[in-house]
C-alpha cells in the first residue's frame, strides 16, 4: 500500500501542466543545482596526477556506454592518452557515446568495441589486440530490484565478468586497473551488493597475486546517471506526478557523474595494489529532499507518494562495512579500506547455478514466494570460504 508524504504548501503550477510536460532539463546541470540547493557542493578535483599517469597510455574502459563509463571516457580523453578503447555490449549506447565525442555515430573505428564481459574468450581477444596499459572497469549490472529477481545475471556479469576482465588484464600485462564498485558492497544486504563485494575481492586477489596496481573504488549514488532517482523524478514531473520514493526517511550518499568520475581518476593515481578506496561522499542526503528540490526547480507542485522499501533495500547505506578497517587517507576525499580477497580458484563456474551459489550471491532458494535475499550477515557467512584475509594496506 502506498501513502503520501506531507508537502509544505507553496505557490507553484500544478504538476499536471503543459509546461511541466515539456520540461527537459540537462541532468548533469539539474544534479548540480539540486546538490547546491541542499548545501552539498564540493570543490573541483585536481586531475594533475591522473594526467601524468594517463598521458601517452592506452586506456580501455569497460561499460563505456553507461553513464559512468561514458563520463570516464570523456575525462580520460582530455588527459592526453595515446588511445581510449571503448567497450560495451550495448551497440546503441556505443553509438550515442561516439556521437557525443565525434559528432557522428559511424561505429567504424577500432577504438569502439562491441563485446560482452561474460564471454572470456572475446575479452581475451580484445585485450590481446589492444594491449591496454590502464583499465577502468565500469561494466556492471546495477539495478537492485532486477538483480533481486534475476540474481544469476549478477553472478555472470558482476562476478564472472569482472573475473574475465582481471584475467585478461593479467595475461596482456596491464599495469593498472580500477574496478568501479558501490557502497552497497559494504555490509551487503542485496544481490547487487554481494556481487560487487565479490568483485572487489577478486580484484584484491589479482593484485596480491601479481603485485600490480589493481584496486577498487567504492562510492554511493550518482544522481544524474541512467536509472537513478533524478531522471525518474524528471519523467514523473513530465507525466504530472506523483513523485515516488520508497520511504520518507531514506537517505543516500550522492554526487554528480563528473564528480564521481574525477574522483575515480584521482584514486587511480594514488591507490596501491589490492586496496579498496572509498570516496568521501559528504553527509548522506534524504531522497525526499531531492524530490522536493526537483519539483521546486521545475516550478511545480507535485504530490510525493511513498511506496515502501523493496527487498534488499536499506533505509541508510554505509560506505564502509562493520568488518572493514579504514587506513590512512590516500588523498583529500579518498580513504583506504582493507579488503578481503576472493580466490577465483574457489569460485564456482559462471554457469554453475545451485542453491549453494544462489546463497553465495545473497539470493534466496529457488522457491516461488521465498525471500529474495537473506540478511547481509548470512550472505557474508556463506561467502566466508572465499574470503582469504585482508589485502595489504
Amino acid at each position: 500500500m502506498t501513502t503520501t508524504a506531507p508537502r509544505p504548501p507553496e505557490t507553484r503550477a500544478p504538476c499536471a501542466s503543459s509546461a511541466a510536460s515539456r520540461w527537459a532539463p540537462d541532468l548533469t546541470e539539474l544534479a548540480t543545482a539540486v546538490l547546491r540547493r541542499l548545501g552539498h557542493g564540493r570543490p573541483p578535483v585536481d586531475l594533475g596526477p591522473a594526467r601524468t599517469l594517463l598521458a601517452g597510455r592506452r586506456v580501455l574502459v569497460t561499460g563505456a556506454g553507461g553513464s559512468i563509463g561514458a563520463e570516464l571516457t570523456r575525462q580520460v580523453r582530455g588527459l592526453g592518452p595515446e588511445r581510449v578503447i571503448m567497450l560495451d555490449r550495448d551497440e546503441s549506447a556505443l553509438q550515442e557515446l561516439e556521437l557525443s565525442l565525434h559528432g557522428h555515430g559511424l561505429l567504424d573505428t577500432a577504438e569502439t568495441v562491441l563485446a560482452d564481459i561474460r564471454d572470456a574468450r572475446t575479452v581475451d581477444a580484445v585485450f590481446a589486440e589492444h594491449r591496454p596499459e590502464v583499465v577502468l572497469h565500469a561494466a556492471a549490472l546495477k539495478h537492485l530490484p532486477l538483480l533481486q529477481r534475476y540474481p544469476r545475471e549478477a553472478w555472470m556479469t558482476n562476478v564472472h565478468g569482472t573475473r574475465h576482465v582481471l584475467d585478461a588484464a593479467i595475461r596482456c600485462g596491464t599495469a593498472r586497473l580500477v574496478n568501479v564498485s558501490t557502497d552497497k558492497a559494504a555490509d551487503p544486504a542485496c544481490v547487487l551488493g554481494v556481487s560487487k563485494r565479490l568483485a572487489e575481492g577478486l580484484t584484491a586477489h589479482a593484485a596480491a597475486r601479481t603485485g600490480r596496481r589493481f584496486l577498487s573504488v567504492r562510492f554511493g549514488n550518482v544522481i544524474g546517471s541512467r536509472g537513478s532517482v533524478l531522471p525518474t523524478f524528471v519523467e514523473q514531473v513530465r507525466r504530472g506526478g506523483p513523485l515516488t520514493l520508497t520511504h520518507p526517511d531514506v537517505t543516500r550518499y550522492v554526487m554528480t557523474i563528473p564528480q564521481a568520475c574525477s574522483l575515480v581518476l584521482s584514486a587511480l593515481a594514488v591507490g596501491a595494489a589490492g586496496q579498496t578506496l572509498v570516496l568521501d561522499m559528504g553527509a548522506p542526503v534524504r531522497v525526499l529532499d531531492i524530490a522536493e528540490q526537483v519539483a521546486a526547480i521545475a516550478g511545480v507542485a507535485c504530490d510525493i507518494r511513498i511506496t515502501g522499501l523493496r527487498p534488499g533495500e536499506k533505509l541508510h547505506e554505509a560506505l564502509i562495512s562493520q568488518r572493514e578497517t579504514i587506513g590512512r587517507s590516500a588523498r583529500d576525499g579518498i580513504h583506504r579500506v582493507r579488503c578481503e580477497s576472493v580466490d577465483p580458484a574457489r569460485l564456482p563456474g559462471i554457469h554453475a547455478w545451485s542453491d549453494e551459489v544462489r546463497a553465495l550471491v545473497g539470493a534466496g532458494p529457488a522457491v516461488p514466494g521465498a525471500s529474495a535475499a537473506p540478511p547481509a550477515a548470512d550472505a557474508e557467512r556463506r561467502a566466508a570460504p572465499l574470503l582469504l584475509g585482508a589485502a595489504p594496506r
